[in-house]
Parts: C-alpha cells; sequence; structure tokens
C-alpha cells in the first residue's frame, strides 16, 4: 500500500514515516494541505493520512475536494477535534476513518488493516441494479432515475451495503460494523445521519428506495 502522511507537524510526521515504512508500507510526506491536494492529484497512493489543521488548505477542504474530484483514494484524518460532531464533519467531508491526537501506533496500524480489507471488498466489479437505481463499484457510478448521483466514500459504501442486500432489513448495528468497521460507537447516530444525506442526494426518490424500519434499521426493496 502507497500512503501518503500530510501532517505540518515535522515530529510525528517522522514518527509515521519511520513506523510505516518499518512495516513495509511506501510512505510520502507532504508538510501542509496544498501540496499535500497535489500529491493526490498526481495520483498512485492508496491511501491519505490526512491532519486536519493544516496550513494553507485545511485537512477537512483537502477532503472535501478530493470528493468532489473523485479521487481513488481512501482517506484517514487526524485531528486533535474528538467531539461527536467534529467526527460527522470529517466524516460528511468524505475521510473513511477518523483518528483522534494523542493514538496508539498499534491502532493506526489496525484501523489501515481494515480500510485495507475494505478497499479489497471495492474491486468486485459487479454492477448493482435495484429498480431504477444503479450502482458500479468499478467507476464508483450512481445512477437514480437517470440521472448521476455523486456520492462521498462513505455514502457510496453504505449504500452498496444496502443495495447489495436489497430486500433485506439492515440493522444499524450491522451497517456500523460493515460499513464503518472499526471504532464507532454503537450509541452514535452516525448511521442515521448518512441515511439522511443518501436520501436527500436520491433526491425524492430518496425516501421511497431507502425505508425506515422502526426499531430495527434500513433497507431497500427488492426490484
Amino acid at each position: 500500500m502507497n500512503i501518503l502522511i500530510v501532517e505540518d507537524d515535522r515530529r510525528i510526521a517522522s514518527f509515521l514515516s519511520r513506523g510505516l515504512a518499518a512495516e513495509g508500507y511506501q510512505v510520502t510526506v507532504a508538510e501542509d494541505g496544498r501540496d499535500g491536494l497535489e500529491h493526490i492529484r498526481q495520483g498512485g497512493f492508496d491511501l491519505v493520512i490526512l491532519d486536519r489543521m493544516l496550513p494553507y488548505v485545511n485537512g477537512l477542504e483537502v477532503c472535501r475536494i478530493v470528493r468532489e474530484e473523485r479521487r481513488p483514494v481512501l482517506i484517514l484524518m487526524l485531528t486533535a477535534k474528538d467531539g461527536i460532531q467534529d467526527k460527522v464533519e470529517g466524516l460528511k467531508g468524505g475521510a473513511d476513518d477518523y483518528l483522534t491526537k494523542p493514538f496508539a501506533f498499534d491502532e493506526l496500524l489496525a484501523r489501515l488493516v481494515a480500510l485495507k480489507r475494505r478497499r479489497s471488498s471495492q474491486e468486485d466489479p459487479s454492477v448493482l441494479v435495484v429498480g431504477a437505481l444503479s450502482l458500479d463499484p468499478a467507476s464508483r457510478r450512481v445512477v437514480c432515475e437517470g440521472r448521476d448521483v455523486s456520492l462521498t466514500v462513505r455514502e457510496f459504501e453504505l449504500l452498496r451495503y444496502l443495495m447489495a442486500n436489497a430486500g433485506k432489513v439492515v440493522s444499524r448495528q450491522r451497517l456500523l460494523n460493515s460499513v464503518w468497521e472499526y471504532g464507532f460507537d454503537p450509541g452514535t447516530k452516525i448511521v442515521d445521519v448518512y441515511i439522511r444525506y443518501l436520501r436527500k442526494k436520491l433526491s425524492d426518490e430518496g425516501a421511497s428506495i431507502i425505508q425506515t424500519v422502526r426499531g430495527v434499521g434500513y433497507m431497500i426493496p427488492a426490484g
């Protein structure tokens, strides 16, 4: 896995770079958001470890730009902010995972393994079609009622999981385990938040495509 570290604290960047290199990862370091964004645009990276507080362009804005440009890279956001709203903002901006400082290096490695496993599962090229909704994992294209829908990585994976289980009720806990995979309190409302995002982006069809089963979870009806 080729990793880009975007971190302005040279001590942390050096620590991460040396530790990850020792684990066999290919590592590149950028010291500000502007430089990090340029590296991402040049391509070749599987994952970005992105600090939130950066010079020139902050990490949240870098994340949003990367998702708007549909760059196929996983993002692990690092930040000293540990509030629920801060996490929601980071994930809404397109981060795949969120780790607060200070952190244990072993925890970072565990999250990288989980993200790598998710990337491997995304390589299934089968196009999912449910009614007027289609999702192509290879091109990461979503079409609803003939209209292209732009989704963040997390929104895409949530929709993909629901479509892959069309006709079945999927619990919030199962969605947390399968889509977020690691480090989220099951008591949080993150699933409900992302369901709202999806419904809004799917526009008028959103409420009928993604149905709420009270007290259980969500489902997309088959056919």
